[in-house]
């Protein structure tokens, strides 16, 4: 629509950028698409696009100001930002726009329209192993999650493989973790998903790892069988070995996994690693139990490794650190990135900008050594090449 001289006498420089900015809020019904990803030292970066995130009043939330609910909630931005969205309508009540002092109700929708920065992941390919007319099967790489999560929704597997083969929609039938590689098996329709699950539910399915482990891993067959209790506030796992009685109680949930060494060089070896349940964590908490840790698992290197350069690399620093304030981490996160209009639009209150990765993000990441490589069911097999790190030479 065209605008007289008139129509723009008087109107104020904020109204001014926001007709110049021309928004497009992208919802979960925009696909990805291959011009979304940037690729900058070895990492697939998201460009930055505007996102509304919702969220409905709890029985915490019920009764606080809209900018209470932020500021305390939601720490990683400060108030001052709170304060700005909500007087601008960023931040938003059952499609409303609220002053700050607004008391919120429950089960109301609160939206937060933001200017959205992903985490990069490592900028290898996600490499399709059987593309069957009901299944697909790929090899993930480390770093990258499945599907959206958190702060991840176009640096997935699954919107990566949209934007890259136009493969969807995708029903993954397992998970892999976001640090973990290899073999991910993948329904093209509900009903193949709802057969994978009743596999699933029935006991039917082998699994198997490889991992890459610190010292000679003993020969034989070794089997942990110890429960697995997550803490979901630490994000990691602790082991509990013993038989729950009247003075003690394991917390964990039952888990058993069988290693076999492939292979060891002396320094490191290749153990293939079935898990017979599946627990959070469960390869990596009990291969800390033999004495074996992954040997680049941080979260898990025994307590006595020292020289963590040589033996490890921060695997999981990135996502812990992802969450927290901008002041919590200060280390050159862009990795020598210069921002460049081209590659996308400064947004005024975005609390990122003009950076690619958003704050909290240190950029010094590496894959876990471990890698899913086989899943058998009753009548079907599938297989994932082995990863590089797996030749010990």
């Amino acid at each position: 629509m065209k605008r007289n001289r008139d129509e723009t006498v008087g109107e104020g420089k904020e109204e001014k950028n926001k007709r110049k900015m021309e928004i497009v809020w992208q919802t979960p019904a925009h696909p990805s698409q291959k011009q979304d990803y940037i690729f900058h030292n070895g990492k697939r970066h998201v460009r930055p696009y505007y996102f509304e995130f919702v969220s409905h009043v709890n029985k915490r939330w019920d009764g606080k100001t809209i900018l209470d609910l932020f500021a305390q909630e939601f720490r990683g931005r400060s108030r001052d930002y709170y304060e700005s969205a909500v007087k601008c309508g960023r931040i938003q009540v059952d499609g409303e726009n609220v002053p700050v002092s607004y008391i919120v109700k429950r089960c109301q929708k609160i939206s937060h329209f933001l200017h959205r920065h992903e985490p990069p992941v490592m900028a290898w390919d996600v490499d399709i192993l059987q593309n069957e007319p009901d299944v697909l099967t790929v090899c993930k790489p480390a770093s990258v999650p499945v599907h959206p999560c958190g702060q991840y929704r176009k640096n997935t597997v699954l919107g990566i493989l949209q934007a890259e083969h136009g493969l969807a929609p995708l029903y993954p039938i397992h998970r892999l973790d976001r640090l973990v590689s290899g073999l991910l098996i993948m329904a093209k329709n509900p009903a193949k998903a709802d057969i994978f699950r009743q596999h699933i539910e029935a006991g039917l399915l082998q699994k198997q790892y490889i991992a890459k482990v610190v010292g000679v891993f003993p020969e034989g067959e070794q089997v942990v069988d110890a429960n697995v209790d997550y803490n979901a506030r630490e994000g990691r796992s602790t082991a509990e070995v013993g038989i729950s009685n009247g003075e003690t109680t394991l917390k964990g949930k039952a888990a058993c996994t069988k290693f076999t060494r492939i292979s060891t060089n002396g320094t490191h070896s290749i153990v293939l690693c079935e898990p017979i349940t599946g627990r959070t964590h469960q390869i990596r908490v009990h291969l800390q139990c033999t004495g074996h840790p992954i040997a680049n698992d941080m979260l898990y290197l025994s307590c006595n490794v020292i020289d963590r350069s040589t033996l490890g690399t921060t695997a999981d620093r990135a996502a812990a650190l992802s969450d927290s304030p901008p002041e919590a981490n200060c280390e050159n996160h862009n990795e020598e990135y210069k921002y460049c209009g081209e590659d996308f639009s400064i947004d005024p209150m975005c609390t990122h900008c003009p950076n690619l990765a958003p704050n909290g993000y240190d950029g010094h990441e590496e894959g876990l050594w471990l890698h899913c490589v086989r899943y058998t069911g009753p009548d079907w097999d599938y297989e994932c090449p082995y990863p590089d790190w797996a030749s010990l030479s």
